[in-house]
């Protein structure tokens, strides 16, 4: 397995520091240089336009972030490129430009998200983005279809679970996920500890993230039962 100190190595800021959609909102050019300059590793949400590029945004419904009726895959990139976030002069970004703007200045964990029907190719144009990429970059989502095909393409990127719940279901589910070249798990604060994050941290010597802290109470439950925060809201 690659060597990933790197990944636990410093706090990672949820969908970059932003100052929970007060003035520099999520997900922005804004709140990725605002890490950067803070040392913050960044998580960040990616889909797919309709055009096959791969933006940065998280819900795939547009109206919180944006104003705008629709969902994410039913707008090309340039579309999207020109949608004001929150009524700022920030745009939804395009992958490369975030990749252009942090350019190795700290650790990304992306989070591909997939949408059933509407994905194919997500996996394929984000790798094409990362290719060159010199900075330090992580692969993760929740969608297990994505993850067996970021193992097929991935070749040497880390692979993450992200995951949650507690009951016997979801855990089984989780576990499947093991034969899949996986390397991380970020997984949800409420729902540490359980028996498979003491098992891939224990048995398989695997990091695990948690998402996402807001508190001190949940940044030290964190550092009890895993080795990073994805937090917002408060600079730790």
């Amino acid at each position: 397995m690659n060597d990933l100190s790197w990944l636990t190595a410093r706090p990672i800021a949820h969908r970059g520091f932003h100052d929970m959609n007060n003035a520099r909102w999520e997900n922005t050019l804004a709140a990725f240089g605002a890490a950067v300059e803070r040392g913050y590793a960044i998580e960040c949400d990616v889909q797919l336009s309709s055009d096959g590029s791969p933006v940065v945004f998280h819900d795939h419904d547009l109206a919180r972030l944006t104003g705008a009726e629709g969902q994410v895959w039913q707008r090309t990139a340039a579309e999207l490129c020109a949608l004001s976030v929150g009524g700022t002069a920030e745009r939804v970004p395009a992958l490369s430009e975030m990749l252009n703007h942090v350019n190795g200045a700290v650790p990304l964990v992306i989070e591909l998200k997939g949408v059933p029907g509407h994905d194919t190719g997500l996996v394929d144009s984000v790798l094409k983005s990362l290719r060159g990429y010199r900075g330090e970059v992580a692969l993760m989502s929740f969608d297990h279809w994505i993850i067996r095909e970021l193992a097929r393409k991935a070749e040497n990127l880390p692979i993450g679970l992200t995951a949650e719940g507690e009951s016997d279901s979801a855990l089984e589910a989780h576990f499947s996920m093991l034969g899949h070249h996986i390397s991380f798990v970020s997984y949800a604060v409420a729902h540490v500890p359980n028996p498979f994050i003491s098992f891939v941290r224990q048995r398989l010597s695997m990091p695990v993230i948690t998402w996402t802290v807001r508190n001190q109470v949940d940044l030290e439950k964190s550092f009890r039962y895993a080795d990073q925060i994805t937090f917002e809201g408060f600079a730790p």
